[in-house]
């Protein structure tokens, strides 16, 4: 009996931790332009975005470029990111971000196949 008490403690538990777990999270959808044929396997494109954002904004769950759409999509905590935090992401990697023009800097070190 005292091991399923523990077995429904433990199972409740979980279950209460993955619904506050999904409950902190959001979806963002940030228009971009993408130049780049090949985006989501050349280095300074997707992949890039992906890494960047990671990096420098805590609490990224996801991150999904859409070329074709010229959209990044991003799932992350609301305790530990913004969405501006995100685009001045984003923009860092070279990449506009919605109203965010990308950095002129980060801009230039693009691959030319992502420059327009």
């Amino acid at each position: 009996m005292k091991q399923l008490v523990s077995l429904l403690v433990m199972v409740c538990t979980i279950g209460l931790t993955a619904v506050f777990a999904q409950s902190n999270t959001e979806t963002i959808v940030i228009k971009t332009a993408i130049y780049c044929d090949h985006s989501l396997q050349c280095e300074s494109s997707a992949p890039n975005i992906n890494q960047s954002v990671r990096r420098k904004v805590k609490g990224i769950r996801r991150v999904k470029v859409d070329p074709e759409a010229n959209t990044i999509t991003v799932t992350y905590r609301k305790d530990k990111a913004t969405p501006d935090e995100i685009r001045q992401a984003i923009s860092a990697t070279g990449f506009d971000a919605d109203q965010l023009k990308a950095l002129t800097e980060a801009y230039e070190k693009l691959d030319a196949c992502c420059k327009a």
